[in-house]
């Protein structure tokens, strides 16, 4: 991670070995085995770009649990907390022989700027690779599987792929919390 000490750096939480290594190690073994079930979403930034594509996993949405994978979760929300739960979503990109950036962005759009500041988005870092989400200011945080890092939804975000690891695979969180 780039150490700035700016604005966003007071903004933005970084903690390492979030879960226990039992917990972790149960999490990442479901996630990344061959069951799990993964669906192809035809691109990353918006609809009709080229070449760009990613595989998702919806656990949480409208208001309810969306998976049946949702249990795996309990150890990460007990810690996080929430109050609210608006979204989780996993993310899996494929290697590419260059890491690609994708588009700034914020993931809860249809809330106004002020609105967004009150809520949280966490993202939870699968498996290490040299994948890394870049913020607005260019402060970047590598993928180290076990990482946990937050900061208010209202902060533009954006991940990349990996060229190290078969995948790069992160699961958002999307909450409010007090």
């Amino acid at each position: 991670m780039s150490k700035k000490e700016n604005g966003l750096m007071k903004k933005l939480h970084v903690e390492d070995n979030f879960l226990g290594q039992k917990e972790f190690d149960t999490l990442q073994t479901h996630m990344m085995g061959n069951n799990f079930t993964w669906y192809y979403n035809t691109f990353i930034d918006y609809e009709g770009q080229q070449d760009k594509f990613q595989f998702n996993h919806m656990f949480y949405g409208l208001d309810k649990p969306t998976s049946g994978y949702f249990e795996l979760l309990k150890p990460l929300l007990e810690i996080m907390n929430p109050v609210s739960v608006f979204r989780i979503k996993a993310n899996l990109l494929t290697r590419t022989p260059e890491i690609v950036e994708n588009e700034l962005h914020v993931d809860i759009t249809f809330l106004s700027e002020e609105k967004r500041k009150q809520w949280t988005t966490s993202i939870f870092y699968m498996n290490t690779n040299n994948g890394y989400t870049k913020f607005e200011d260019g402060t970047k945080v590598e993928s180290v599987a076990n990482r946990l890092i937050t900061f208010p939804a209202n902060m533009k975000h954006t991940g990349t792929s990996c060229t190290n690891e078969r995948t790069r695979l992160v699961i958002n969180f999307n909450y409010y919390r007090m």
